[in-house]
């Protein structure tokens, strides 16, 4: 090959004032083009169809040509961004095979849970195919049936080792009965039903919808936004879109731009649905399909809306550094979706608040219901915020029985540090500056000029240097489990955390229950409590108490803890495993509080003007 591109060259009439320099220039672009012509750059591009939806199942074809390799290793991956749980895709795969541009068949070897290798002996063309099942109802995986098909791209698609940074094309094939596909996913010009990523870490972030759902579309922010429901529903399009019109445009204002050209949002309505997943420029929504006509429930749907939609800034661009690039293979963890999923959760209702959709007393509601969730569960006191965000992989995604005496959720607890953060910077810059001028100078920081995601230190760094506050504090409460002074920062914009139930002494056992096939099972026993010290089990049958006979509704248990008081001992009957035990019992005090966040009696005009910029009152 060097010989050839020699020869040629030697056949240029070169002037005398060609410098060695430029002589050498000319050769590497020579060699550029032989070696280009010589050799093509791989190509990938995937075939979906469907010939047994009714039976959950996808046919993917994927074909690689130009990789002329002794062999080829193709992988599933275990999880999808967003979901930080390793969900095993590859389990759902069946019927792999592998053959050559004339069919030929290749040896193929599972080389371990997720890997296939495919002995190619440098064939030009190496054609996959497989099959995936899907019947998981969920934002993060595939369900397949007569009436549509969702596909989680991380649960259907492989790639091949190495190459994750590699363009590919996907063509959908509808069943016969299908005439829609919605997917955040570039179509390629020319071709029916074909779609283009830059890279495969793109196609994994863009789900794909194929079927006959509703489709309409708004424009907000310069951006075409589609929305696709499935399901049906009493949805109203028109309010759908003037309300999401609102979030859009004030998220956008936060941040000062929007990323994107076109959105997506694919909405899953179900007789009792719920759950979001964050994607580049689309997310998958699960909802009610009849509760868009009940107020509440259609706030908790705008307030996912918001959620998902902030998350295009805040996780898909701005980012901590261990989220991106992925390991497709193995968890990747970090620390901070405190930040990540916590800033989110304020955020959300309060651009509910922002856009008018949540008044005064519904938002403060909303923020004491964090507080109470969190006070009130004792793996607060165990588990620190920033490792709760670690552990995430382990814990949040598998609960049990004892989770809530274990763990904290990075959601509730991250949004009030984020409150917390929020109010102290408008304290100390006189309403000058707050949290959205420092998400939205990180934003620019680290997504823009440096094009990389930040560590958690840089993050705490920039706040400080953007609002000249030092907010050591709440980072350091992040890592510790010691109490939060809400009022130290509601009191500084006029409002403050009040505890109804303080002061009252009233008894506690300690227990959660639930009534089923005309027994009184346990659910849940709380850390500390009469239950807990006195070897109550979850899944025991509570049978009778202090010699009384429980009815199933419960009434004898109430009316036993309507009359007892604290330090009283109770004679609880249980059926274990098929024994009979007897249980004694001492109640204690109960801890938990009842909190809102309500007016500061007497605050100062400061203050009050404070609340207002933060309330947006004004």
């Amino acid at each position: 090959m060097k010989l050839h591109a020699i020869a040629i060259l030697a056949n240029f009439a070169l002037p005398n004032y060609v410098t060695m320099k430029q002589l050498c220039t000319k050769l590497c672009l020579l060699m550029t083009t032989v070696i280009t012509s010589t050799f093509a750059a791989p190509r990938i591009h995937f075939e979906v169809s469907f010939s047994e939806p009714q039976a959950h199942y996808a046919e993917i074809k994927m074909e690689i040509s130009d990789i002329r390799k002794d062999y080829v290793d193709v992988k599933m991956p275990v999880w999808t961004p967003g979901s930080y749980l390793v969900r095993e895709y590859s389990k759902n795969v069946e019927s792999f095979e592998a053959c050559d541009e004339n069919g030929a068949q290749l040896p193929v070897t599972k080389i371990n849970k997720n890997t296939w290798r495919i002995s190619s002996d440098k064939r030009s063309q190496v054609v996959v195919n497989y099959r995936v099942y899907g019947f998981e109802v969920s934002v993060r995986t595939n369900f397949i049936d007569d009436a549509h098909a969702f596909l989680s791209p991380a649960a259907t698609f492989m790639y091949v080792d190495g190459m994750i940074n590699h363009p590919v094309d996907v063509t959908i094939i509808p069943h016969p009965s299908w005439s829609k596909i919605s997917t955040g996913l570039e179509p390629v010009s020319g071709r029916p039903n074909t779609y283009h990523a830059a890279d495969f870490d793109i196609l994994f972030d863009s789900p794909i919808e194929i079927g006959n759902q509703d489709v309409f579309t708004f424009e907000a922010a310069g951006v075409l936004h589609e929305i696709a429901m499935v399901g049906g529903g009493n949805y109203d399009r028109e309010r759908l879109k003037k309300d999401g019109a609102k979030i859009v445009e004030e998220a956008t204002r936060i941040f000062g731009v929007n990323p994107n050209k076109r959105y997506v949002f694919i909405v899953h309505n179900y007789q009792s649905g719920g759950g979001g997943l964050e994607h580049l420029n689309s997310t998958v929504l699960g909802a009610s399909r009849n509760g868009y006509q009940n107020e509440r429930s259609y706030l908790s749907f705008l307030g996912l809306v918001a959620h998902e939609y902030f998350h295009l800034w805040h996780v898909k661009r701005l980012r901590p550094i261990e989220l991106g690039p992925f390991n497709y293979d193995a968890e990747n963890y970090t620390t901070a979706l405190w930040i990540m999923e916590g800033f989110t959760a304020y955020f959300d209702n309060l651009l509910l608040r922002r856009c008018g959709f949540l008044n005064e007393s519904s938002y403060l509601q909303a923020l004491a219901n964090d507080v109470n969730t969190v006070e009130n569960r004792a793996g607060n006191r165990l588990q620190p915020v920033a490792l709760a965000s670690f552990d995430a992989w382990i814990k949040y995604y598998r609960p049990d029985e004892n989770s809530a005496n274990t763990s904290v959720s990075y959601y509730n607890k991250g949004a009030l540090l984020a409150m917390m953060l929020d109010l102290k910077i408008l304290a100390a810059t006189q309403g000058q500056q707050r949290l959205d001028d420092v998400l939205k100078a990180a934003y620019e920081e680290f997504y823009v000029k440096k094009k990389r995601g930040f560590e958690e230190h840089e993050f705490q760094a920039l706040i400080e240097r953007v609002t000249g506050v030092s907010v050591d504090e709440l980072f350091h409460a992040a890592h510790t489990v010691e109490p939060l002074d809400y009022n130290h920062y509601l009191n500084a914009v006029g409002y403050e955390l009040v505890d109804y139930n303080k002061g009252r002494e009233l008894p506690e056992l300690g227990m959660t229950t639930t009534a089923s096939d005309g027994r009184i099972i346990v659910t849940g026993v709380s850390r500390g409590t009469g239950a807990w010290n006195g070897g109550i089990n979850v899944r025991d049958e509570l049978i009778a108490i202090n010699g009384e006979r429980l009815d199933v509704n419960g009434r004898e248990l109430n009316r036993v803890m309507q009359t007892a008081a604290i330090g009283d001992t109770l004679n609880i009957m249980v059926a274990r495993d098929g024994k009979i035990r007897e249980l004694n019992v001492v109640l204690g005090r109960d801890t938990k509080g009842a909190f809102s966040i309500v007016p500061l009696q007497n605050a100062t005009p400061e203050q009050a003007r404070l609340g207002k910029i933060w309330l947006s009152l004004e």
